[in-house]
C-alpha cells in the first residue's frame, strides 16, 4: 500500500528481445499508456523525436519508436548503472505520477500516471520560470494525440502526501526532473516540504492562474 518500485535488485539480462507482433494481442488502453514513457524519452532528450510524434502518427512506425527509446535508456543506465546519479532522469514524471497512480488504487495504468506526472512537472516549471509555457503547450497537445489523459481530480494534498513514499526521497530532499525545453530537462534537489507547492503549481487550471502567478 505505500507505492511501487520501492525496493529491487540490479541483474544484467542477457538477452533483450522486441517482439513487435505482440503489440496485436494488446487491449487498446494498454497499448495506449505505452506512449506515455515513449513521450517522456522525446521530452527527455531527443527534440527532433518529440516532434516527429507531434507531426506523424509513430504509431505506423513501431521499431523506430522502440530503437529509439532503447537506445536513450541503455544510454543513460550505462552511465550509471547502479541509480546512483544521472539515471534520475529516467523517472521524469514518476514522482508526482507514482503518487497519483497509487491514489487510485492503481486502476490508472502506469503509463497515463506518468502522462499526468510530465503535465504537473511541466506546468510547474512554467510557473518557475523555468521553461516556456510552449513547452507546456506542446507536450499537453502530443499527449493528447496519443490518447493520454493530461489531468487528475486529486487534490495537493493527496498527491503530496502519496508523494512522500517516493523512493526519491532521501534526507530531506527529493530529486524531481525538471523539463526546461523540449528535449532538455535537469535534476533538482528539492527540499521535500517544497513538493506540495510544486504539487499546487501543476495542478493550477487555467491561464488566469497563470498570469497572476507571474
Amino acid at each position: 500500500p505505500q507505492g511501487k518500485n520501492l525496493v529491487g535488485a540490479f541483474h544484467q539480462p542477457s538477452l533483450v528481445l522486441c517482439d513487435t507482433d505482440t503489440f496485436a494481442t494488446l487491449p487498446e488502453e494498454v497499448y495506449t499508456e505505452g506512449w506515455g514513457e515513449i513521450i517522456k524519452y522525446a521530452l527527455l532528450g531527443d527534440r527532433d523525436f518529440f516532434y516527429q510524434l507531434l507531426e506523424q502518427d509513430m504509431g505506423q512506425h513501431p521499431e523506430e519508436v522502440i530503437s529509439k527509446c532503447v537506445s536513450m535508456k541503455s544510454e543513460i543506465v550505462a552511465q550509471d548503472e547502479f541509480d546512483t546519479g544521472k539515471r534520475a532522469l529516467l523517472n521524469l514524471g514518476h514522482t508526482f505520477g507514482h503518487a497519483v497512480e497509487a491514489l487510485s488504487g492503481y486502476e490508472l495504468l502506469h503509463g497515463c500516471a506518468v502522462s499526468i506526472g510530465m503535465i504537473l512537472i511541466t506546468k510547474a516549471s512554467v510557473y518557475k520560470g523555468l521553461c516556456s509555457r510552449d513547452v507546456f503547450d506542446e507536450l499537453k497537445e502530443l499527449l493528447e494525440k496519443y490518447g493520454l489523459p493530461t489531468q487528475t481530480d486529486y487534490m495537493a494534498e493527496e498527491i503530496y502526501d502519496a508523494a512522500l513514499s517516493d523512493k526519491k526521497i532521501k534526507g530531506g530532499y527529493c530529486d524531481l526532473v525538471v523539463p526546461e525545453d523540449v528535449g532538455k530537462c535537469s535534476i533538482q534537489s528539492i527540499p521535500v516540504g517544497e513538493l506540495y507547492e510544486w504539487i499546487s503549481l501543476g495542478l493550477k487550471r487555467n491561464r488566469r492562474d497563470y498570469d497572476s502567478y507571474l
